[in-house]
């Protein structure tokens, strides 16, 4: 009886010891190289002996035993969350455990810009080479049919912003939050609408929106050359705006308009068709589509560019003639 109480009484010294030495190594910074980056990947449906064992691959200096004695100690083993981790600046074995309870992976971004075609956002997509390429080998039809059908495009039809996403994430999901980004903001420009705009759909809102966007960038403007195009809608003039027809041209627009392009016969002339075009022609974003739900109070119906960034409007096409030979002549 003696030996075996002087054996469990040694055990017990060890394993206490173990325990202090186990809490005091788990408080202490992780001994990395200054400025080096190390980056793991815990892969899904790893255990906590396997996703240690990933750590350790991925170049973190800590024993997976401790860590792994630390996860089950601290009950958290169940708890690790796949994706790939950044370890951060003076990490101490805890702290790495508890980034991996949280699921605190590194995140990814993509910017998607104001007035870019869903092929220039498309292409930005595909460049991506932390998003997984679901949708690279689909058409444009099959994308839209996984996004939102319905539709006659896909243009116009994505939120220009900023997508944070975990690497590993399918392209088709930055699809759906832009897509759904857009409608909610789209709704909610909708639903602050002023009186008596000639739009029947939240589409044919969106479609303004995009012209609006592509004719100017500065925001003191934006509201009048929407009220330009509302006025003109309301009194059945043709909307005569470039970038409608430069969207018509396709890949044939040189980065000039000549009189010819102007008579070229295209869904998107709109020199040569009255009302909207069929389709949005870019990617409006926040201040564009609010200008097109709520234009300036104006009776203007034409402008033209001052050559500084900034427009000069006029009511009528006297006063317009004069500002195109003040400016442009």
């Amino acid at each position: 009886m003696a030996v075996i109480k002087k054996i469990a009484v040694l055990l017990f010294i060890l394993l206490a010891g173990l325990l202090a030495y186990l809490a005091y190594w788990a408080s202490q910074p992780l001994a990395t190289e200054v400025n080096k980056l190390i980056e793991f990947t815990i892969k899904p449906g790893s255990g906590v002996r396997s996703a240690m064992r990933q750590l350790q691959a991925g170049g973190v200096p800590a024993s997976p035993v401790l860590m792994e004695m630390l996860a089950r100690g601290t009950r958290r083993a169940a708890s690790l969350k796949a994706g790939s981790y950044r370890l951060a600046a003076g990490a101490t074995p805890l702290s790495l455990l508890e980034q991996m309870v949280k699921g605190d992976t590194i995140k990814e971004s993509l910017t998607i810009i104001e007035g870019w075609t869903f092929a220039q956002m498309r292409a930005e997509v595909a460049r991506q080479k932390w998003l997984t390429a679901d949708t690279a080998t689909l058409s444009a039809q099959a994308l839209m049919d996984k996004v939102a059908p319905g539709y006659p495009a896909p243009e116009g039809l994505f939120y220009p912003d900023t997508y944070q996403f975990e690497r590993g994430t399918s392209d088709l999901q930055i699809y759906q939050r832009a897509y759904a980004q857009m409608k909610k903001k789209l709704e909610q420009a909708w639903n602050q609408r002023a009186p008596n705009l000639p739009y029947d759909s939240l589409y044919e809102a969106l479609i303004m929106a995009s012209i609006v966007e592509k004719e100017t960038g500065k925001e003191a403007d934006r509201k009048r050359i929407a009220a330009v195009f509302v006025n003109r809608l309301k009194s059945g003039m043709l909307l005569q705006t470039d970038p409608t027809v430069i969207y018509g041209m396709g890949i044939r627009f040189d980065g000039n308009i000549r009189r010819e392009d102007l008579q070229t016969d295209t869904p998107y002339n709109t020199y040569r068709h009255s009302g909207l075009p069929p389709t949005p022609i870019a990617l409006p974003g926040m201040a564009a589509l609010e200008a097109a739900l709520n234009p300036a109070l104006t009776n203007d119906l034409y402008f033209v560019a001052r050559g500084d960034g900034s427009s000069q409007f006029s009511e009528n096409l006297a006063d317009h003639n004069k500002a195109v030979n003040q400016y442009q002549r």
